[in-house]
């Protein structure tokens, strides 16, 4: 008897040990959620103190805070571009070179091209199960409307449900409109002259005071359809056409109930983690919070002290913490990487009669939209890795969203040939095994046009950010730019800085007071070597820019609405459904 006991208890020690070493091999799961368009100050371990982020502080307090961490674009469809590939947007073919800096239309062609490789494809390869929850914003389709060359699931993510576009304030009525604003307006008053004018020819030649011909009446006739067919069906209709709801490839609800969408994305965020515990995961968690039309959740309204928005914003970090109840309940948070961050920085333009809808930036100068300045790209960096990262860390060196792709990559173990990366592999600076970026110069666009250049000298705590142009404000002392609430990147709505303005963010991260010769002994220095890292960098374009161009994917012939590519359920153009809820 003793002998079988003894025999029990080896084998119980053997599978013990055999457990240890399978845990420690087993490949990390990852959790990335992202926040659009929430602003760095808006978070309390960030300095906010007025609304409450418990969860999110959390986060951090377990893990590590980058205090530095950065967008590579001020605007969503870029920043996520580069986000998810590891390189910037323009090498994807995802800069603009105009007026159009994101995706406008669910039914236009642009988007990430096929050929694009993603962190998700990446892992996918490696055995991942990978799912993507909420926004997409990289378009669907190129030449017919099932392609889907766009699509999430040709990007490496096995699961989406979602937004293929974004929220936007079309999505409900009563908020006006996003789109094209002056667009939408020419084209209505042109619509209403030319059917005034059809009016009144008509009441002319009735009255006899004018001969005019039935096929010159009908010409015009023909004229005013087709004009007024190129501004209502488009513009007329874009909530049914954008704001749409997909699950893979099928679109589930047209248009989209937004009321009930957080939770919805919510539980399947949560579902997607329960049936993937048993294997590595990586899942994309994009949060529609805290982008306008803000959120009217009963549970939340009137919450914060800080309106609608302060309410969107609990409602998010609520959102959070139940994604992170729901992995540490399954035991998984010593083998999951859990990530919070945002696109780029709050709007701060975005505002109605009741105050302000758009986030704060602390400190730093300016928002989304505003070219290079800090607000729109310095963005929350949280990591927490219980039993790998140590808790309450902070990393003050520059970081990129862009960094994202070489760090999953590193930790999926995927040693494959790659194309070259922007990014870099942030875990020796996680872990504390590094105290210096890999990021020595950080080039900062608006569109295709470079705007700003970061240098952090090699054995210096500066940090230069040289400004190339900035954007023109409006003269009325307004935060926003001329005519439109997103600044231009070109021609008269910027003003050329020759030579750059340029800061040292250590001493001045508020960019306030430009250096001089006279205030700066590196001063021609800097320049100097910030002239020769812009040269390097686009000599390191040359070749590497997807081959249809650096602004071909936001050209104004794929951006625009094509009627054929429209994503839709039923029968087009009469498409329409509703999701049916259950367990919600």
């Amino acid at each position: 008897m003793r002998c079988v006991w003894g025999a029990c208890l080896l084998v119980s020690v053997l599978s013990a040990a055999g457990s240890d070493v399978t845990d420690k091999d087993r490949l990390p799961n990852f959790v990335l959620m992202m926040a659009d368009d929430l602003g760095i100050g808006d978070v309390g371990c960030y300095g906010n103190d007025t609304i409450r982020t418990p969860h999110i502080d959390r986060l951090a307090s377990e893990g590590v805070k980058l205090t530095q961490h950065l967008s590579a674009a001020p605007l969503c469809t870029p920043s996520r571009t580069a986000f998810l590939t590891g390189r910037y947007a323009l090498r994807s073919g995802l800069g603009s070179d105009g007026r159009v800096q994101v995706l406008l239309f669910l039914g236009g062609s642009g988007g990430l091209p096929p050929s694009e490789i993603t962190f998700a494809k990446r892992l996918q390869a490696q055995g991942y199960s990978t799912g993507l929850v909420g926004k997409w914003h990289q378009g669907v389709s190129c030449e017919r409307r099932d392609d889907h060359c766009h699509h999430p699931n040709l990007h490496g993510f096995s699961s989406f449900y979602g937004l293929p576009f974004t929220l936007f304030s079309d999505c409900v009525p009563g908020n006006g409109s996003n789109v094209l604003l002056d667009l939408q307006g020419a084209l209505c008053s042109l619509t209403l002259l030319l059917g005034l004018g059809l009016a009144t020819l008509v009441c002319v030649r009735w009255c006899g005071l004018l001969d005019l011909s039935s096929s010159f009446l009908l010409s015009l006739l023909l004229v005013f359809v087709v004009l007024a067919s190129v501004w209502l069906v488009p513009f007329g209709f874009l909530r049914r056409w954008n704001c749409v709801l997909m699950r893979d490839g099928e679109v589930v609800e047209q248009p989209l109930r937004t009321e009930t969408v957080p939770r919805r994305l919510l539980a399947e965020a949560q579902d997607f983690i329960h049936r993937n515990k048993e294997r590595p995961f990586l899942l994309f968690f994009s949060l529609l919070h805290v982008h306008t039309p803000l959120f009217t959740n009963p549970q939340f309204a009137g919450k914060s002290v800080h309106g609608l928005y302060g309410d969107n914003l609990e409602e998010m970090d609520w959102i959070v913490g139940q994604v992170t109840e729901t992995v540490d309940s399954l035991g998984l948070s010593n083998r999951t990487l859990m990530y919070f961050t945002s696109d780029h920085g709050g709007h701060l333009e975005d505002r109605d009669h009741a105050g302000q809808n758009g986030g704060w930036n602390g400190i730093y100068k300016g928002g989304k939209a505003m070219g290079g300045w800090e607000g729109g790209i310095r963005v929350p960096g949280i990591f927490r890795w219980p039993g790998r990262l140590p808790p309450g860390r902070q990393v003050h060196e520059p970081t990129s969203l862009m960094d994202l792709y070489p760090t999953l990559k590193h930790l999926a173990r995927d040693t494959r040939p790659d194309r070259p990366l922007d990014g870099h592999n942030l875990m020796p600076l996680l872990e504390g095994t590094a105290h210096r970026s890999q990021h020595e110069f950080m080039f900062h666009y608006c569109g295709v046009h470079l705007n700003a250049v970061r240098w952090h000298p090699p054995g210096s705590d500066s940090i230069f950010k040289a400004h190339l142009f900035t954007p023109n404000f409006s003269p009325e002392g307004a935060v926003g730019c001329y005519h439109t609430r997103v600044c231009m990147c070109h021609g008269e709505h910027v003003t050329p800085q020759t030579p750059p303005l340029l800061y040292d963010l250590s001493r001045d991260p508020s960019e306030s007071v430009p250096l001089s010769p006279q205030t700066e002994p590196r001063y021609h220095e800097v320049l100097r070597r910030v002239d020769e890292a812009v040269r390097r960098h686009r000599r390191s374009l040359e070749g590497q820019v997807h081959s249809d161009g650096p602004s071909a994917q936001m050209s104004w012939s794929r951006v625009l609405w094509r009627p054929w590519l429209q994503p839709c359920c039923g029968t087009f153009p009469f498409c329409g459904c509703e999701e049916e809820e259950t367990g919600l």
